[in-house]
């Protein structure tokens, strides 16, 4: 059961990767698109490309093109990746509207420099295979994977810090990427302490594609369970008129 291309192997990369797509077609359907949109195209285009790889590996083409297809699978969907967050830090800020669009340009933006880079990089450099087009996917996801686990981390200081509200979506969003950022992130580095078997190889993209699987469960939850409505308010704080501070100092700033 717990082989390379086993029923429970093939369901595990398959089934989520359908889960997405039919979880984008719900948000679609139920206007939940209009507040995620970047997610919105993050799940389709990640699930075809998921399940382009999928068909490659399944297929009789040659290794090489196996790789390729995955490259381009880990570029467009690592760039998808910064932009859905950029977006969630933007709803954070959406009390501040010149420190959202700010934010969410700055966010995108450093996303795309850092997929450019990483991909310079992991072209150039040696990694864990004698094979660089192997070596060089497995450079790039370590590295987007520790950059974007960086900035989750940030952003749920950045709100714990000036008391900020999540709403809903963005929460749910973040909290996916972040446990799947986690859990590859420990997958490598198990792979890279440890003299791993083949099997052992095996067991950890089990692993992987378990909480991929998780990860869609839990978008699926946030963006389509009504959560409980609060109308409790709280007073602003310092930290709170700090933002708005520097809100308006950027508004001017910007107009100028």
């Amino acid at each position: 059961m717990l082989q390379a291309h086993s029923l429970l192997w093939n369901y595990l990369w398959v089934a989520p990767n359908l889960l997405l797509i039919v979880l984008g077609l719900l948000i679609w359907r139920r206007g939940v698109s209009r507040h995620v949109p970047a997610f919105l195209a993050f799940a389709f285009v990640s699930a075809v490309g998921d399940l382009a790889v999928f068909t490659a590996d399944v297929s009789p083409v040659s290794a090489v093109t196996f790789w390729r297809v995955d490259w381009a699978y880990l570029l467009v969907e690592n760039f998808l990746k910064f932009v859905v967050i950029g977006e969630v830090f933007s709803r954070v800020l959406n009390p501040f509207p010149s420190l959202s669009r700010v934010g969410r340009i700055f966010v995108s933006g450093f996303g795309a420099a850092l997929v450019l880079l990483a991909t310079v990089v992991a072209v150039s450099s040696r990694g864990d295979s004698k094979v660089p087009l192997v070596s060089g996917a497995h450079l790039l996801e370590q590295t987007v994977f520790m950059v974007e686990l960086g900035l989750i981390v940030l952003i749920f200081l950045f709100v714990s810090y000036f008391k900020l509200s999540w709403d809903r979506f963005s929460f749910g969003v973040l909290l996916g990427f972040g446990v799947s950022a986690c859990a590859h992130l420990a997958g490598w580095a198990v792979s890279a302490n440890t003299d791993l078997s083949a099997h052992g190889r095996t067991l950890l993209d089990f692993f992987d594609m378990a909480v991929h699987h998780l990860c869609v469960l839990i978008w699926g939850y946030y963006l389509l369970v009504p959560g409980k409505v609060s109308t409790k308010l709280t007073p602003p704080t310092l930290s709170e008129h700090n933002l708005d501070l520097w809100n308006r100092e950027l508004e001017r700033l910007l107009q100028q």
